[in-house]
């Protein structure tokens, strides 16, 4: 391994180590953006309902042409010999689970519509992560968040789009997660809602928020494999069908409340919640694990406290779901 190599190196050691406070440093580089709900996750004043908004109230639009971004695979501070960020941390510092899936961007956002186009997870590694990474190198002038400009703007960067969903029963606990930095390629050592995942599809099937959540919850509660082998019906099995029976009968209930933007990475996350009765969580996740893939995992009361640090999409999702307490049916103790 050369000097540059390893230069690199000390330097994505140094952001994971501090994303907290890195975050901080980049929220008040925005200090004219919205905010979501008092947090530092960046939004667009009209990416935020009044209301929640019911999931399956929420519009998806399909666009398939590849729009090229204005900012894409950046090579600002890589070793020589590497084009891509992705390509240098698949090298020099790959987490556990580090692949590059089709993924889903954001084009446009209009609550309750949204409109999506088709894009590669290390799409968004490229240029969030690099612009973290010249944050925490202190690389004057920050040229590469410069050239993507506008945090909200879409156009700028393929926007990819992940799933933050705060799950809460109704008697008033959530689950949280801690992401091992060892685990996972972004936001490690942060605390965080979960279920949490990329938005991206299953084989070829257009955009399912309720399918990806479906997902999620199997793999990140319980620890399921996410290699769901050839031949797999999602409508066929027997987990989602249970969470799908439960959230037609009233026993879940599931809903939109806004999205933002990571100010370090310019993560995008659509902020959901989950509601689920007592009985009805001890039914579908009794077997909530300890540890899985991504970090570790327990429960904590819903009260209108966040954890610290934690990523700032956890906790706008939290914040939102505390000031609509009410209208989503919960009852904290």
């Amino acid at each position: 391994m050369g000097p540059g190599e390893r230069r690199w190196r000390d330097e994505r050691a140094r952001l994971n180590g501090s994303r907290g406070p890195l975050g901080e440093v980049a929220g008040a580089l925005y200090p004219d953006v919205p905010r979501v709900a008092g947090t530092s996750l960046l939004c667009r004043e009209e990416w935020i309902p009044d209301v929640p908004i019911p999931l399956e109230d929420v519009r998806l639009e399909w666009d398939a042409r590849d729009v090229p971004p204005a900012v894409a695979d950046p090579s600002d501070g890589l070793p020589d010999g590497y084009r891509t960020y992705a390509e240098a941390m698949a090298a020099l510092a790959a987490p556990k689970i580090f692949e590059d899936r089709p993924s889903y961007r954001l084009l446009d956002a209009r609550p309750p519509v949204l409109r999506l186009g088709p894009a590669r997870y290390f799409d968004g590694v490229n240029v969030g992560e690099s612009a973290a990474h010249e944050l925490a190198a202190g690389v004057d002038g920050l040229p590469l968040r410069t050239r993507i400009g506008h945090p909200c703007d879409l156009s700028r960067r393929a926007a990819l789009t992940a799933i933050t969903t705060a799950t809460i029963t109704t008697s008033g606990s959530y689950v949280l997660h801690w992401r091992d930095p060892a685990k996972v390629a972004h936001a490690g050592g942060l605390h965080q809602v979960m279920p949490v995942g990329v938005f991206q599809p299953l084989d070829d099937e257009l955009p399912d928020l309720w399918a990806c959540m479906v997902r999620e919850y199997a793999e990140e509660l319980l620890g399921m494999d996410e290699n769901y082998g050839e031949g797999f019906v999602q409508s066929e099995w027997p987990f989602h069908r249970a969470l799908t029976s439960a959230r037609e009968r009233g026993r879940l209930r599931a809903y939109f409340l806004g999205l933002g933007v990571d100010p370090l990475t310019f993560a995008l996350d659509l902020l959901t919640a989950v509601v689920i009765d007592g009985d009805a969580f001890g039914e579908l996740f009794g077997g909530l694990v300890a540890v899985n893939e991504e970090g570790e995992v327990s429960t904590a009361p819903f009260d209108g406290t966040v954890p610290r640090p934690m990523q700032p999409a956890g906790a706008a999702a939290l914040e939102l779901a505390w000031r609509h307490r009410a209208a989503l049916g919960i009852t904290p103790g």
